[in-house]
């Protein structure tokens, strides 16, 4: 009586050859894939070359076996829309840096360029894009006799205090009421947002700001402003970018680096 066993080999490019000693093109397979067949022998053969028969469940669970090793996922398999981690380290955000300065921290887009530029008092830091010098953010400490944020009023009442921050009005000459501008007025400033979270037990104020002027630079700017006081000095993060690039990707970076901001 004939017994089933399971022959197991590595099929490389060549053709493989049958019992008949015909070749057959295995075009379903691929090289160096593992392949297990089973095999009939003869009574005598089988006593020849193993001492007995191989029963049916041996070569099963050598099937089973030799698939599981074939089915092996490689540690640098990933899921569709992932890169592959072929040396199995976490992967890291490489579009910020993490910047740490004088009682403060935050992150800064990594494509932006340090800015030597001074807009306000007490700035001490400046970054902007090195494609757009409208999206930009800097860093302002300054004195204060305030203890706290809250002690400037509601955000938009800090606002009101810091309006600098927004630019000012540099026409003063006489214009008519026209694309949703008042008479004489050619710049206006929307609050979108105030927020005021806590922060490892200190209070901050966000407010986020569209300012808009007559000449439709950028179709105007989004401004998001981040405030704390800590040992008599306000600390304020102003992010910007122009509308038209707002959407067009600027936001995740702005909007990023000023919720970022924080006491060091």
């Amino acid at each position: 009586m004939a017994s089933t066993a399971a022959a197991c080999f590595l099929q490389i490019s060549t053709p493989a050859r049958t019992s008949s000693q015909r070749y057959v093109q295995p075009s379903s397979l691929k090289p160096n894939q593992l392949v297990c067949r089973a095999q009939k022998q003869s009574t005598a053969e089988d006593d020849a070359i193993n001492g007995g028969s191989v029963s049916r469940r041996l070569a099963l669970t050598v099937l089973i076996g030799a698939a599981a090793v074939g089915s092996k996922v490689s540690p640098a398999d990933a899921a569709y829309g992932e890169a592959a981690n072929v040396f199995g380290k976490p992967k890291t955000n490489t579009e910020f840096i993490n910047y740490t300065g004088d009682g403060f921290k935050l992150q800064i887009p990594s494509k932006w360029n340090p800015s030597k530029e001074i807009e306000f008092p007490g700035q001490v830091l400046r970054y902007e894009d090195n494609f757009d010098s409208t999206s930009n953010l800097c860093v302002l400490v300054q004195p204060t006799d305030k203890k706290s944020i809250t002690d400037y009023g509601s955000p938009e009442e800090f606002l009101s205090k810091v309006d600098y921050l927004l630019g000012k009005q540099a026409y003063s000459g006489k214009t008519d009421a026209e694309g949703g501008f008042t008479d004489n007025q050619v710049a206006t400033a929307n609050i979108l947002e105030t927020a005021t979270p806590t922060v490892n037990g200190k209070q901050y104020y966000f407010v986020t700001v569209l300012t808009r002027t007559a000449d439709g630079d950028e179709g105007g700017k989004h401004q998001l402003i981040t405030a704390t006081v800590s040992d008599g000095k306000l600390y304020i993060c102003k992010a910007q970018a122009g509308d038209k690039r707002w959407f067009k990707g600027a936001r995740k970076y702005v909007e990023s680096a000023a919720s970022s901001f924080s006491l060091a």
